[in-house]
């Protein structure tokens, strides 16, 4: 009798020669699933220490522990840390866009796997991990959440729970690809609210919100609020990519 884990193995060998893994962002083929080839690992910018304590915003130079950067020292964010797996650049906007827009759903196990290396010491601390929802009609034409698929693969490498519908975006928001930082805080402003059958679950809890894209940190601004308002004692936040502007 040929047990179960054998099985999985020898699947997956016939499915990778029948359908051979490729790059997430050139489409070279490669070894494993959901990976990136050699020169495409090497031109991603994978963030990492030294970092801002809060924002997680990259530093050019080694810091003390607890350093902030200017924007956080002038004004607490409403979430209490964030960070992100990589910078959101010309050499990683592909991975990024396909995973949103061309049903790349394929890689967010590997997604999950990077997301859970860049969190670790925020996963420690998390009690729930949620993900920014779509509004009803964009989830309707997209027929995924990118965030809520980050969100479970990362729940499933690191055992959290995972509360996909806990957060609701009641307002249909415009798309902020080309808004300022001020025109995306009006535009998410109150946007955002917990459901009813989870207030009582969320009092006195941790929350790690994921997010594929870290922009300026309203629309993560507006979810911690909407967290807080409700009974959550911290929210951090998790993104797979961040843009990373140069701050004077």
């Amino acid at each position: 009798m040929v047990t179960a884990f054998r099985i999985a193995p020898l699947g997956r060998a016939v499915l990778n020669v029948v359908l051979p893994p490729r790059c997430a962002v050139c489409g070279v083929t490669i070894e494993d699933e959901g990976a990136l080839c050699a020169g495409c690992w090497s031109s991603i910018r994978f963030l990492a220490p030294p970092e801002c304590a809060c924002c997680g915003y990259p530093f050019e130079y080694v810091v003390p522990e607890r350093t902030l950067c200017a924007a956080c020292t002038r004004r607490q964010p409403e979430f209490d840390r964030a960070r992100a797996v990589f910078a959101y650049e010309e050499s990683s906007r592909g991975l990024i866009l396909a995973f949103k827009h061309a049903d790349r759903t394929h890689d967010a196990p590997a997604f999950g796997r990077w997301l859970a290396r860049a969190g670790h010491e925020l996963l420690l601390d998390a009690d729930l991990i949620v993900p920014v929802p779509l509004h009803r009609w964009r989830l309707f034409r997209r027929r995924y959440n990118q965030a809520a698929l980050l969100a479970q693969s990362l729940g499933r490498i690191s055992e959290n729970q995972v509360v996909v519908d806990l957060l609701v975006r009641h307002r249909h928001t415009r798309t902020q690809g080309r808004m300022s930082r001020t025109a995306r805080i009006r535009n998410v402003r109150g946007a955002f609210s917990v459901r009813d059958k989870w207030q009582e679950s969320l009092r006195g809890r941790r929350v790690l919100l994921v997010d594929d894209v870290l922009t300026t940190g309203a629309t993560a601004e507006a979810c911690a609020r909407a967290l807080k308002r409700a009974g959550a004692v911290a929210v951090d936040v998790l993104a797979l990519s961040r843009v990373v502007r140069p701050r004077h």
